[in-house]
């Protein structure tokens, strides 16, 4: 997770699933999100246009440029990128389905230290 990480960021994203390093997705993909906000993923997660501006600026100066990343995925999803699909092709549907972890989206349901961005897969814990 880079430094200085907007303190509405960590308020009104991490509300509703984890606080994702912006470095998961491709500026394109961050871009598409916040100007959508209105109608993020089902949900109305509009902010001030002040916050927008600085959330936005901050995404975009650090999405994710390297190979894996560059691809922009369906419906701009990061559980439905190539990467994540193949990291993660382990992991059975149902496991996604329970109680304990609700969605692919709560990366740091079993990724210990997602909130600081390591997800090392030695300090996984799938919970049951």
């Amino acid at each position: 997770m880079p430094t200085q990480v907007p303190t509405v960021y960590k308020q009104e994203c991490a509300a509703c699933h984890m606080a994702y390093p912006p470095g998961m997705l491709p500026a394109p993909s961050w871009r598409r999100i916040m100007i959508g906000l209105d109608r993020h993923y089902g949900t109305d997660a509009s902010l001030e246009p002040a916050q927008v501006q600085q959330v936005s600026a901050w995404l975009l100066a650090n999405a994710g440029t390297y190979k894996r990343v560059r691809e922009e995925p369906p419906e701009d999803r990061i559980t439905r990128s190539a990467w994540f699909a193949r990291k993660h092709r382990e992991v059975y549907p149902a496991v996604w389905k329970r109680v304990s972890i609700k969605s692919a989206a709560q990366c740091n349901t079993c990724h210990t230290h997602a909130e600081q961005g390591n997800f090392d897969e030695h300090q996984v814990r799938i919970p049951r």
